[in-house]
């Protein structure tokens, strides 16, 4: 008898059951969330092992590629399914969680998601680096601004260059408010210094990959726009067709029909937000700035019957079918 095992997989410990063929729990145990563990667990059990599944977490990633190197079939299943059906439980614990991924993997009713290469979690890696140090020091200099404020002392419009000088100037002759900026100001500089070196490192692995320089001959598309695509979507044989980024990026409305209801609402905002941003952020920039091309002329065709935003939307979108095609 085959069976379908359903890992609810935590920082510490993993929750496991075993569900057989006709939906009856086999076993249940509880295992340290480590490679090593789980697959002496799995080589234990008395029956064939049918599929693994792990619900899409921080911890994932590295767990399926462990055990499919050990020889399971393991599939990870997408966080917002999964967690829209493990809802209807009264009762939430990590064993109750475990058995719902099973019963979903006996049943099919899950989507797969794709397990990311070990490139492409590598290009996350750095692209996230390079976003949380760009955000503190942003949320530094806002800081900076709003403690001037409080005194009556408007920065106003400030090159990112003259930032620091603009905020001794205006700090000059309060010996406490110097000293409240000065630990700031150091903070904020070592930030942006760190920051100009991670640029440098998107901008020099974008220059080597022959997939991002393709992509980044469109307008509006730079090497963190090309490697956020490039990442995000790692293997473009897994798509049947170009067109099908638009709903797996969460770029395409809602439906809600039920009877002679039929609502089409806003974007479903499902899969990769980081890609979803790029191709929006590069969308904006092909309309406002960059030059005419038929993509532009289409949209902006759009925005007259439809509006500016959902034009912008709908760019973003075909941009993600042609740098998929790219």
């Amino acid at each position: 008898m085959n069976v379908f095992i359903g890992m609810d997989v935590s920082l510490a410990s993993t929750a496991i059951c075993v569900l057989g063929e006709r939906g009856r729990i086999v076993k249940e145990a509880e295992v340290a969330s480590e490679p090593e563990a789980l697959v002496a667990f799995l080589r234990g059990l008395d029956h064939g092992t049918a599929v693994v599944g792990l619900e899409a977490g921080p911890l994932s990633q590295w767990l399926h590629k462990e055990l499919s190197d050990a020889g399971f079939t393991v599939m990870l299943m997408e966080t917002r399914q999964v967690k829209g059906a493990l809802k209807v439980m009264p009762i939430k614990t990590d064993r109750r969680d475990a058995e719902g991924i099973a019963r979903l993997l006996q049943m099919g009713w899950f989507r797969p998601v794709h397990c990311k290469s070990v490139s492409a979690q590598e290009m996350r890696a750095l692209l996230g680096a390079r976003k949380a140090v760009q955000n503190s020091a942003i949320q530094l200099e806002l800081s900076v601004r709003g403690m001037l404020r409080n005194f009556g002392l408007k920065m106003g419009k400030v090159s990112r260059g003259r930032f620091e000088a603009r905020v001794r100037e205006l700090a000059e002759g309060n010996a406490m408010l110097e000293a409240a900026v000065a630990p700031v100001l150091r903070a904020r500089t070592a930030l942006r210094t760190e920051l100009a070196q991670l640029e440098k490192r998107v901008r020099d692995l974008a220059a080597k990959d022959p997939a991002c320089q393709l992509m980044m001959t469109m307008p509006g598309v730079g090497a963190v726009i090309a490697l956020t695509a490039r990442a995000a979507i790692d293997d473009p044989e897994r798509f049947r067709a170009s067109r099908d980024i638009g709903p797996w990026v969460g770029l395409t409305p809602k439906r809600n029909q039920s009877g002679e209801s039929d609502i089409v609402g806003a974007i479903t905002r499902a899969g990769d937000v980081g890609l979803r941003t790029a191709l929006y952020q590069a969308a904006t920039v092909m309309l406002e700035k960059g030059a005419k091309n038929w993509l532009s002329a289409w949209a902006l065709r759009v925005a007259q019957r439809r509006g500016k935003k959902r034009a912008t939307v709908a760019l973003a979108r075909r941009i993600g079918v042609v740098l998929h095609r790219m």
